[in-house]
């Protein structure tokens, strides 16, 4: 009886490992995406879902993810956070689906990761920027295929201190949530390791979604510092450029720092003027100096424009990543898995080991799940190509040089940084052609 029993259990754990190790080829792959669809973000949200609907069919007709065609489920980021987290949970609970691409917000990001954890369901953060979530705690589920705030504001102080070094004092005008504070202490502890002099003379963060930014304006002509730095996106940012415009804000001489302006470069037309420092959280731009003449990227750009009417902009190329890292980790499972199913687990493992190329750069994954990716940034030019802004003067700064390392904590890091890197011959530029 006793070797019955020992047999008997040692077949259930056998079964059980089996189970997890081999999972029946599903008919589709369920996935939920969440994005803005409504509200001030919706202007990079809805083009996010636009392409993700593009790639998703492309892919499909391709064979999909280990030949099961994906099929997408859409959130709309813009009903708020407790409703998001509802449906989420209905999402995997109820419709059973194990993989999610979300969020944009990092105020989500913060709040799904746990979630996911939780419920054991491949997370795939495919545009927060808020480098605490993967800082302060190791998950298993959850990983990011883009830079966080950190690469990117450090790249942002390189730019601006390679460009425009000669400055005293700097204002900031920042959203009052998790990305527009975050972001601005990491720039300004970066930029303290340059410039340790350097005189803040406005901290000011209006309320995300705010509409009326003259208080704001009237402060920064008042002062007139040097510097002025708004990683403000979307709506937001578009009706910051408007108002500062009207209002005469960039004629007064001030270098304005918008690093992720090249989302609404198109949309603003006229209204922004040249001279202007933008990103692209990453370096994803449909005249990227590097990849702009591939074949696959003229496609997409091609494609986008005719599904859409516009130009691709940093959320769509932030999309493309995500779901191309999400097939190069399925199938990096599927081959590790001897051609079996993978789970999850298995598909999470599998993503903190690979290297994937969208329309950039190629993204290196690492052991934390923290995605490292090349910036772009550049300084705005009137060109007869285009009836907007473009970027001018840019540079590409590899992801290794500006990304904190694994274990490490931002804020800490960034102030050991050290004047040699602004020399460094990794930084390429290249002039609008």
């Amino acid at each position: 009886m006793k070797l019955l029993k020992t047999l008997t259990a040692i077949a259930v754990m056998t079964l059980g490992s089996g189970l997890a190790q081999a999972q029946d080829k599903p008919a589709e792959l369920k996935i939920g995406i969440t994005t803005f669809t409504s509200g001030a973000a919706s202007v990079f949200g809805v083009p996010a879902k636009a392409a993700a609907e593009l790639l998703i069919d492309e892919m499909n007709a391709k064979g999909g993810i280990g030949g099961v065609k994906v099929a997408a489920t859409y959130i709309d980021e813009g009903i708020g956070g407790d409703k998001l987290l509802s449906e989420y949970r209905r999402l995997v609970q109820e419709q059973g689906v194990r993989t999610m691409l979300s969020a944009i917000s990092s105020g989500n990001c913060n709040i799904v990761a746990p979630v996911a954890e939780d419920l054991k369901v491949l997370n795939v953060m495919w545009d927060c920027g808020t480098e605490k979530v993967l800082e302060d705690k190791r998950y298993k589920y959850v990983v990011r295929t883009q830079a966080n705030a950190t690469t990117e504001m450090v790249a942002t102080v390189l730019y601006l201190l390679k460009t425009k070094p000669n400055f005293s004092t700097i204002a900031v005008v920042n959203q009052d949530y998790a990305w527009g504070r975050d972001s601005w202490e990491i720039f300004l502890n970066t930029l303290k390791a340059f410039k340790p002099d350097v005189k803040v003379v406005a901290e000011m963060f209006p309320k995300l979604g705010a509409s009326d930014f003259s208080t704001e304006i009237s402060r920064l002509q008042a002062l007139r510092p040097d510097v002025v730095l708004n990683t403000s996106w979307g709506g937001d940012l578009d009706t910051f450029v408007r108002q500062a415009s009207q209002r005469g804000l960039f004629t007064q001489g001030a270098t304005m720092v918008l690093p992720l302006a090249e989302s609404s470069l198109e949309r603003l037309g006229a209204t922004m003027p040249e001279g202007v420092i933008v990103g692209g959280r990453g370096d994803h731009y449909f005249l990227h100096p590097e990849t702009k003449d591939e074949p696959a990227h003229k496609d997409f750009v091609a494609k986008f424009r005719a599904k859409t009417g516009a130009y691709p902009i940093y959320p769509t190329y932030h999309m493309a990543q995500a779901l191309v890292g999400l097939k190069t980790g399925y199938e990096s499972a599927i081959k590790a898995n001897g051609g079996k199913w993978p789970s999850s687990e298995q598909v999470a493992d599998a993503m903190r080991k690979m290297e994937f190329k969208a329309y950039g750069r190629t993204v290196t994954m690492r052991e934390d799940g923290q995605g490292l990716e090349a910036q772009l940034l550049g300084i705005t030019k009137r060109v007869p190509q285009y009836p907007f802004a473009v970027m001018d003067k840019m540079v590409l700064v590899p992801a290794d040089l500006v990304t904190t390392p694994v274990g490490q904590k931002s804020v800490a890091w960034v102030k050991t940084l050290k004047a040699d890197v602004l020399k460094s011959d990794r930084l390429k530029s290249y002039d609008f052609k």
